[in-house]
């Protein structure tokens, strides 16, 4: 069945002897998405196949489409199409999540259509039984000069040599920790960090030691003195956007923690998942300290978590090898398919058109949280917030009466290296489908905040 006619399938729900049929085609669309057959982004066929399919007049077809497209089910692309429009804010029920830091929709661009178009590029110009056949090796040369390309304002230039290919930032982490660490040795961490990281302690045995921060970062004198007491073996943090406190290293303090790594002759592992969003970046801490420094970008939440992709950037070509190998043995290899996607977006300067829309909602977001919320800690680039809970109310708490009202959260607890940390509640706003559906849980989390734990009105 060709390409054009699978897309029509839907069209069986046309009932010829229900009034006119512009009529029966826009119900039968308007059923066909609301069931789930054709979902936000899937692109329509050709008015033209339609008419055919069905026998009647182009007019007709057009007339159904545009009645459709007055009722916001779809939406056009100018030479590209008719799309199924994104669901509208009042069709978002159920569980609100707030506590899954995703990048927003992006603004302004069709990101379905964008998947396709490249999917079919890469397909088109690829041989598919090549391309889909196990890859030796982390990455080829093309897609390691486009990950150093993509990460050039955050690292500047870099050896292809250097680069690999992961299939996700978790497990470039699990990898590196893994192939340089020994169980009971020492991970110096921020007091509240990345959860994988702590799952991936954990899991190796390693001894996760919290240093004491400022509104900044590692603290530098503690940094001094864990490193002279602890003898770690490596340095783990989030010096951009970090996670989940939305705080920033900056530029003096990036280029002390080098030196301090350095004279203590210990390892960094610079997670930089969010160091793309910003949109002039500072220099990360591998450039300070590229010798010493493993580098893990993902583009889960810069571009898509779908794309199950991430670069690192090993201290050396050697150290590259050798994670290339312990990779290997890991994962075997990163998906062919969604790092030819990722790679052909970055050459074809794709890549750089999604950022910018996903930094474009991001602004809008955060402008509505933080007319919200206006206590809410982070920066203007995040696509999540930092907010500190008042001591009357315990996370578990929180958590308990917001998903009663139909809200996901996470505080945090789900981030503690140890006993000692602040308490509060990451939210992130890239979740909601729509501005509106977020705002309203915004005010969820503002009137629960506003309220005593113990107030039965919180849970209605």
């Amino acid at each position: 069945m060709a390409p054009e006619l699978t897309t029509a399938r839907w069209l069986r729900r046309v009932d010829r002897e229900d009034g006119p049929i512009y009529l029966a085609i826009l119900r039968a669309l308007e059923t066909a998405i609301g069931e789930g057959e054709l979902q936000p982004g899937e692109q329509l066929p050709p008015q033209r196949t339609v008419a055919g399919v069905l026998g009647v007049d182009f007019t007709t077809v057009t007339r159904a489409y545009s009645a459709a497209r007055a009722k916001g089910l779809v939406e056009g692309a100018v030479g590209r199409g008719t799309f199924v429009a994104g669901r509208p804010a009042d069709d978002e029920v159920g569980m609100v999540d707030l506590s899954m830091n995703l990048p927003p929709p992006p603004k302004g661009l069709n990101f379905a259509a964008l998947l396709k178009e490249t999917a079919r590029a890469v397909l088109e110009r690829t041989d598919a039984q090549a391309l889909m056949a196990y890859h030796p090796g982390a990455g080829s040369i093309a897609q390691k000069a486009a990950a150093a390309a993509w990460l050039a304002p955050c690292l500047g230039e870099v050896s292809p040599e250097r680069m690999l290919i992961t299939p996700g930032a978790q497990t470039a982490l699990a990898t590196i920790l893994g192939m340089t660490m020994r169980r009971g040795e020492a991970l110096i961490v921020e007091p509240l960090t990345y959860p994988g990281v702590r799952a991936l302690a954990a899991h190796l045995g390693l001894r996760l030691i919290a240093c004491p921060v400022d509104s900044q970062g590692f603290a530098p004198e503690d940094l001094t003195r864990l490193c002279a007491e602890e003898r770690p073996k490596a340095i783990y943090c989030i010096p951009t956007l970090q996670n989940p406190t939305a705080t920033t290293m900056g530029l003096e303090r990036r280029r002390q923690i080098a030196a301090i790594a350095r004279a203590a002759g210990v390892a960094l592992i610079e997670d930089d998942a969010y160091g793309r969003l910003p949109t002039e970046p500072l220099p990360a801490l591998a450039t300070f300290a590229p010798d010493l420094t493993w580098y893990v970008a993902t583009t889960s939440k810069c571009l898509s978590p779908g794309l199950r992709t991430a670069f690192v950037a090993a201290p050396s070509p050697a150290a590259a090898r050798d994670l290339a190998e312990a990779l290997r043995a890991i994962s075997l290899m990163a998906s062919p398919l969604t790092a030819a996607i990722a790679t052909a977006w970055i050459r074809e300067g794709a890549a750089e058109r999604l950022l910018a829309a996903i930094r474009a909602e991001a602004a809008e977001r955060q402008a509505i949280a933080r007319a919200i919320l206006p206590q809410a800690q982070g920066e203007a680039d995040g696509i999540h917030l930092w907010l500190d809970l008042p001591d009357h109310w315990p996370g578990e708490r929180l958590r308990e009466v917001a998903h009663l009202r139909g809200l996901s959260l996470v505080t945090a607890d789900a981030f503690a290296a140890g006993p000692v940390h602040r308490g509060g509640l990451r939210i992130s706003l890239g979740g909601p489908a729509k501005q509106a559906v977020l705002a309203q849980a915004l005010h969820g989390v503002a009137a629960i905040l506003a309220a005593p734990p113990g107030d039965t009105r919180l849970i209605v």
